[in-house]
């Protein structure tokens, strides 16, 4: 066999090979050996058919597995006595001229052809006993708990009829039917009939709910709002419109009490197991927040100590697959780029460095793992699996028989447990310190998380 490597360049490696065409074919005759004993051919005896007869019938398949076993034989014993970590598939390059392959098949020429592959760099790994993380720690208050509970009730609160010849109010709950319509042509769903819409409550497109204020029991109103330019449906999206709409029922929000009863027709025993509910809900809240900033905070840091170049071909696969949903969601948003005070340009610059941040990350954390022998068991799965079908009430079954027949899917499950375990194993080894914050602080926009592994 011949090896000769024919590039080198940063992380992208091609080498030209060649191997006898004796070996191939001794290969090639082990097979046809093997074979003799496993296949039945009329007019022969079981483990009594000719070597050569065998060679007539089934030569050029077993010769066709046999260079495809050989390639894969050779390329894995040049990469791994290389101490090569393949980036992406290698990508072999095999003759095409007709005659040229028929001498291979046939065992009159050499086995040549041409592999080019893209390695993973070597990771030197930092030492995450200097790593300084802050862990921001809100405590919950019984101000939060009565806060919690008195959206609970809100949600709950019930509505009773006004008075004949009232007005509507903010807070209102005001049933009305309504006819949309866009340059004086209906649009399909722009009928209503016995809607409830609370004034406030910001559930409508914006400008509705604020043109209902005074209306009365039977008055008809011509509301004009405008569609969203972000609104789900494309063909409304930043449209004017009008809506013929006549209130049948105004109702006023009733004070809602908030005591032992209130929590029984909750399913609770009493206020007070509402209240240790609600403070177990923020706890756990808070407690999800507080992990993804450490977790961010620990990213950076892996981020600033593993600066290395990343393989271009998983950079350009990251930004494709980002760049694409980007795309596709400012189409359906009808948004421009000039809305998101950018450009196009400016904006692929953009996700091409957070791509590579990702591809960067995603390698130091996979090294890290496979270093340190980190794992994700089939139950921790499993677990998932279940946890995912819990959320969808009904179709628990759908949910698993989905994971169980797609490989692929049950892997996007694996990998965020893997991601988890990682970086538990390094804030095991880092310097972690607890820094009291508000619930604002923990809360508060962070551009950052785009940016995440």
């Amino acid at each position: 066999m011949q090896v000769n490597e024919t590039l080198a360049e940063g992380l992208k490696h091609e080498f030209q090979i060649s191997i006898p065409a004796s070996e191939i074919e001794a290969k090639a005759d082990a097979k046809l050996v093997d074979l003799k004993d496993k296949v039945r051919l009329n007019g022969f005896r079981p483990g009594k058919v000719p070597v050569a007869h065998l060679k007539k019938v089934y030569g050029r398949s077993v010769m066709a597995e046999t260079i495809e076993q050989a390639i894969r034989d050779t390329n894995n014993q040049i990469f791994t006595e290389r101490g090569f970590k393949l980036a992406t598939e290698p990508k072999v390059t095999m003759p095409t001229e007709e005659k040229e392959v028929e001498n291979i098949l046939t065992g009159k020429s050499d086995l040549s052809y041409s592999v080019a592959i893209e390695v993973v760099p070597a990771i030197q790994l930092a030492d995450f006993k200097t790593f300084a993380v802050e862990k921001p720690v809100v405590d919950v208050t019984d101000a939060d708990v009565d806060e919690a509970i008195k959206r609970i009730a809100d949600q709950n609160r019930s509505y009773a009829a006004k008075a004949e010849g009232a007005k509507a109010e903010s807070g209102d709950r005001v049933t009305v039917a309504f006819k949309g319509s866009i340059g004086g042509v209906p649009f399909e769903g722009g009928t209503g009939e016995n809607i409830p819409v609370v004034i406030g409550s910001d559930t409508f497109i914006p400008g509705f709910e604020d043109q209902l204020k005074g209306i009365a029991v039977g008055e008809t109103r011509t509301i004009k709002a405008s569609f969203p330019k972000n609104y789900m449906n494309a063909e409304l999206a930043g449209k004017d419109a009008e809506f013929e709409t006549t209130a049948s029922l105004i109702e006023a929000p009733q004070e809602t009490k908030i005591d032992d009863e209130f929590a029984k027709g909750l399913g609770l025993e009493s206020l007070d197991k509402l209240k240790d509910a609600a403070r177990e809900r923020i706890v756990a809240e808070f407690a999800g927040a507080t992990r993804q900033r450490v977790k961010r905070a620990l990213l950076d840091r892996l981020d600033e100590a593993h600066k290395f170049d990343a393989p271009p071909s998983l950079v350009d696969e990251e930004f494709n697959l980002m760049w694409n949903s980007i795309k596709a969601e400012m189409e359906s948003s009808n948004k421009t780029f000039a809305d998101e005070n950018t450009t196009e340009d400016a904006a692929k610059d953009e996700y091409r460095k957070i791509a590579d941040r990702r591809v960067r990350l995603g390698l130091v954390l996979s090294d890290i793992g496979e270093k340190n022998k980190i794992t994700v068991t089939d139950d921790e799965v499993s677990r998932a699996v279940i946890e995912r079908a819990r959320q969808m009430p009904g179709r628990e079954k759908e949910v698993w028989d989905f994971y169980r027949n797609n490989p692929n899917a049950l892997a996007q499950l694996r990998a965020p447990i893997y991601e988890d375990k990682v970086v538990d194993f390094i804030l095991e080894l880092a310097n972690v310190t607890e820094k009291k914050v508000t619930r604002e602080d923990l809360f508060k926009d962070d551009e950052t998380d785009k940016t995440a592994a």
